[in-house]
Formats: structure tokens, sequence, C-alpha cells
């Protein structure tokens, strides 16, 4: 899928109807697409996504969103998010990103275990027993025969989206501090349910 990235202008004097989430991922591919899918459908917001270019550790996240933000004005309603996979990191790979949301009530940390493609998987089912990233894959592959980190929008409806929000918080209870676990959660949805609140705003 080719998105088409709808540039970003605030007119001078006037006020300010999108709210700005400036989002780092781990993923070079999934992710940007993902969210610049819900860029495309959602109204009264700007998602600018970006990656690392070359690393994707937790601390190259961490430094990359920093280089973001010392050029970027946040807001009132703006949010900034880093989104990663736990993966094989560990705690101490982690906790830096977790202290740093903690900083800001604008800064967050959105973490899926084990992937971001469980978060893709709940679009479609409840995902009971998708703990490893390979049966993620697997089931995953059962709706979208073809996946190889390219997503299809018209796979993605709202109403998918929606139903994919429900079943991460139903997993997320009781509600974590700081990020998933367990493998089978993901807290990605905490940034879609902010992006889609902004939709009537304005």
């Amino acid at each position: 899928m080719t998105a088409r990235r709808r540039r970003f202008q605030r007119p001078l004097g006037k006020r300010r109807y999108r709210a700005v989430f400036v989002v780092v991922t781990e993923g070079s591919k999934t992710e940007p697409q993902y969210f610049r899918m819900l860029d495309d459908q959602v109204r009264n917001i700007h998602i600018d996504c970006t990656h690392p270019r070359t690393k994707s550790s937790p601390d190259h996240l961490l430094q990359w969103m920093k280089n973001r933000l010392s050029r970027t004005d946040l807001r009132e309603g703006d949010e900034a998010w880093i989104v990663m996979d736990k993966d094989e990191w560990d705690e101490d790979d982690i906790a830096p990103l977790h202290t740093w949301s903690r900083e800001s009530p604008q800064y967050h940390l959105a973490l899926s275990n084990p992937k971001f493609e469980f978060w893709l998987l709940l679009h479609f089912e409840d995902a009971i027993g998708a703990t490893t990233s390979q049966e993620c894959l697997r089931r995953l592959r059962r709706y979208l025969p073809n996946y190889n980190k390219d997503i299809d929008s018209r796979r993605f409806p709202m109403q998918s989206i929606r139903i994919a929000i429900d079943r991460a918080e139903q997993r997320d209870r009781p509600r974590c501090d700081d990020w998933p676990r367990q493998p089978g959660c993901t807290t990605v949805y905490r940034l879609v349910q902010n992006i889609l609140s902004k939709e009537n705003q304005g």
C-alpha cells in the first residue's frame, strides 16, 4: 500500500484545529503505514510518524524522539508517542523510555508484547494464545494471506479499529502503569484511542 501523507500546515493568525501526534516507531514499514492510514481517515489530527533511519533499539528510539521534539513545538492537545515491540528487549532496555514518558503528560510509550502484529491481529480476532511473534504472524496471515510488512488500508476499516481497541482494552486489565509484561497484550490501543478522540474536537 502506498499511503499519501497529508502535509500539516497551520495557517498563521488562525486557530489550529488539528492536534499533532509525534509518533516514533521501531518498525520502518508496517507501523508508519498504519499511522499514516489513520492520518488520512481521522479529521482534526496530524500524525507526524517517523522512525530511526538505521538502528531501532530502545535507546535509539528515545534519542530520535528527543531530536524530533527539539524541533517541534508541542501545544496543548498535542502528544508524543514512542511505539515499540517487546520482542527480545529486557526491562533495563525499556525502563528509560517509560521514565521519559513520565516527564510530561504529553509523552507516552506504547508497547506490544510480543510485537506490533499482535495489535493488527486484534482487528480480526480475539488473538487468544497469540503470545509469540511466529504465532502472531501465522494467524494474521489467515486474514492477510500476502502480509509481508505492507498493509492495505481497505482491510482496516474504522469499525475493525474500534473493535481492536475494545479487545486490547479488555486484555489490559488491570490497566498497566508502565508496559505489558505478559505476552498477548498491547498498549497501542491507547494511542489509537487518543487519536480517535480528537476527531470531533475543534
